[in-house]
C-alpha cells in the first residue's frame, strides 16, 4: 500500500490543473477600470474648458461680454426661433410701426422698419447675412445711410423685400432706409441728400422689340 500511495502522489504533482476561477476576474478587471477613469478625465477636461471660459469672459471688459452674449442668441436664433423674434420686435406686423418707409429699385420693392438697437439687419424674416448670401457689397448698401449718419449701432433695421434679384433688393432696401432717416428727424436730410441716398435711380432695362435679337440689338444685314 504504500508504494501505491507513493506512487500516485509522484503522479499527482506532475499534474497541473487549469483555474478559472482567476483567469476570469483577472481578463474582466481591466475593462471595468476603463470606464470610470476615461468618464474622470473626461469630466476633469470639461471643467477646466468651463473654467477657462468663465476667467476669459472676466477679463473681458462689459461691452466685449454683451457682445459675445448676442452674437450667442444670434447664432441660437435661426429658422422658426428668428422669424418669431422677428414677429415680437414687430406687433401688428410691418404697416404698425411708427417709422416705415418704402424703397424701390428696378423692379425691387422694399419696405423698411426702423427700431432702437443694436444695428442689425433682418431680411424677409432672416438675417440679411445670410439672406444676402454673404456679399459685402449688398450687406454695405442696407448700411451705408446708417453709416453716413453714424447710426450704424442705433437702429435694428427689419425689411420685407420683393422683386427683382439681390443688387436691385439691396439698393432698394438703402434708399428705403435712407428715407425712414429723414422720418426720424428732418435734419438727417442734408447730409443724405449731399451722398445721393435719397435720389431714386429709375433706370431699368429696357425691353425687348420683336424683330430684334434684344432691345436694339439687330440680326446680321444681308443683302442677298
Amino acid at each position: 500500500m504504500a508504494l501505491s500511495v507513493s506512487s500516485l502522489a509522484a503522479a499527482l504533482s506532475h499534474l497541473s490543473f487549469p483555474s478559472t476561477s482567476t483567469s476570469k476576474p483577472q481578463q474582466a478587471t481591466p475593462f471595468l477600470r476603463l470606464h470610470p477613469i476615461a468618464t474622470s478625465h473626461r469630466s476633469v477636461s470639461l471643467a477646466l474648458r468651463a473654467s477657462a471660459s468663465e476667467t476669459a469672459e472676466a477679463d473681458l471688459p462689459a461691452e466685449e461680454v454683451l457682445a459675445v452674449e448676442e452674437e450667442a442668441v444670434e447664432d441660437a436664433l435661426s429658422g422658426v426661433a428668428l422669424r418669431k423674434y422677428v414677429k415680437q420686435r414687430l406687433p401688428g406686423g410691418f404697416a404698425a410701426q411708427r417709422i416705415t418707409a418704402t424703397g424701390r429699385r428696378k423692379t425691387a420693392i422694399a419696405r423698411v422698419v426702423l427700431q432702437e438697437g443694436t444695428g442689425k439687419v433682418f431680411i424677409n424674416f432672416r438675417d440679411a447675412k445670410e439672406y444676402l448670401q454673404g456679399n459685402p457689397m449688398w450687406m454695405e448698401y442696407c448700411k451705408v445711410p446708417l453709416a453716413t449718419l453714424g447710426f450704424e449701432n442705433n437702429y435694428d433695421v427689419f425689411v420685407k423685400v420683393h422683386g427683382g434679384g439681390l443688387s436691385g433688393q439691396a439698393q432698394a432696401i438703402c434708399l428705403g432706409v435712407a428715407r425712414a432717416l429723414v422720418k426720424i428727424s428732418t435734419a438727417n436730410k442734408v447730409p443724405l441728400r449731399s451722398e445721393g441716398l435719397l435720389t431714386r435711380d429709375t433706370r431699368i432695362v429696357e425691353r425687348k422689340k420683336a424683330g430684334l435679337k434684344k432691345a436694339r440689338k439687330r440680326p446680321q444685314f444681308s443683302k442677298r
